[in-house]
């Protein structure tokens, strides 16, 4: 295992770097587990509507950075109080079997809660992809998976500032008892690790007694960026990560909104515009993962008429399920066709 701790706290740069040892490093060396900071940053899920999920006049207001990642999910915060961690990891020949691996997030989760309980710390897994203590959650999880590869990533948040959470991202329609408490109840679903560790200790001193429980039975050497390595990490920023289009988005606007959230894969929204009864154009966000491009979807809804039978039948050889991860076909129709 090649141990990368990234210095910098510019989030551009350091998601910019996640996806370099994803698909130049780990070919070339072999697996990766990497530890960085950001300073004040959301960073939002790949298919997630940017305008919806973030408070952008409040992080304009406060200098807080809004960077787009490479795997789905939800929306996190970050600042110099939360330690980020990423696998990036070649799967086994079992596991590409048809080119498409479970998203298994205990895999890469059970060995941090593993450490952390070795430091004291009664963390638990928790949900589809968080990691939580007494009940509250201190970790979100996402994955990214390509060319037989796992990118799983997540938060360690040991002093955020909570509040400053409860600011920054949007609570979804979906959740009207949180939407009617408002910041208060944000703020008491998550918690910092320093509040559960027998003893004080600095951020820095639990990065390294992280590393040292997590990998002290592996062989392990820490790797370090090359100059032509760091210029072509700028050069990603420069060219997505830095970008208004990938970070931000286009505005567009759309007659229907259909949104609804699944146990099974979490929120899925497609936004229609509908002419004379038929699809004209339409876009899909949510926090879900992937393994296939989900605009393909939407590229095929294009020009159908806005009915049960006739999307059926136009996306019954689509599986449906590696656009979005575990939803089938008739609960899409469904979903598309609701009143």
């Amino acid at each position: 295992m090649n141990i990368l701790q990234l210095s910098t706290t510019d989030a551009s740069w350091n998601l910019a770097a996640e996806e370099y040892v994803f698909g130049v490093l780990a070919p070339r060396f072999g697996d990766f587990f990497m530890l960085w900071r950001n300073a004040s940053a959301v960073i939002v899920g790949k298919h997630q509507n940017t305008r919806a999920e973030v408070n952008l006049p409040y992080t304009r207001e406060h200098g807080i950075q809004v960077i787009r990642r490479l795997s789905g999910g939800g929306a996190v915060y970050h600042d110099l109080g939360n330690l980020n961690f990423t696998f990036v990891v070649q799967n086994s020949p079992q596991e590409q079997v048809g080119k498409v691996s479970a998203i298994d997030f205990g895999r890469f989760c059970r060995p941090v809660i593993a450490a952390l309980r070795s430091l004291g710390v009664n963390a638990e897994l928790s949900g589809r992809n968080d990691m939580t203590l007494a009940g509250r959650k201190f970790s979100g999880n996402a994955q990214y998976q390509r060319e037989g590869r796992t990118m799983h990533h997540g938060t360690l948040m040991f002093n955020s500032n909570l509040d400053t959470v409860a600011q920054v991202l949007r609570i979804s329609p979906e959740n009207e008892k949180l939407r009617n408490k408002g910041v208060a109840s944000v703020r008491s679903r998550v918690t910092n690790i320093a509040e559960h560790m027998p003893e004080p200790c600095t951020l820095e001193e639990f990065e390294q007694r992280l590393v040292t429980e997590l990998f002290r039975a592996e062989d392990t050497r820490f790797f370090e960026l090359q100059a032509p390595d760091r210029e072509a990490i700028q050069q990603l920023v420069t060219e997505r990560y830095g970008t208004w289009e990938w970070n931000i988005g286009r505005e567009m606007t759309f007659d229907l909104v259909r949104r609804r959230r699944f146990e099974t894969c979490g929120t899925v929204e497609f936004s229609l515009n509908v002419r004379n009864g038929v699809i004209t154009a339409a876009a899909i966000s949510g926090d879900f993962f992937a393994d296939r491009n989900p605009t393909e979807i939407c590229e095929k809804l294009t020009g159908l008429p806005l009915r049960p039978e006739s999307i059926h039948a136009a996306l019954s050889e689509m599986n449906i399920g590696t656009y979005i991860r575990n939803l089938n076909l008739n609960e899409l129709v469904d979903l598309l066709t609701m009143e």
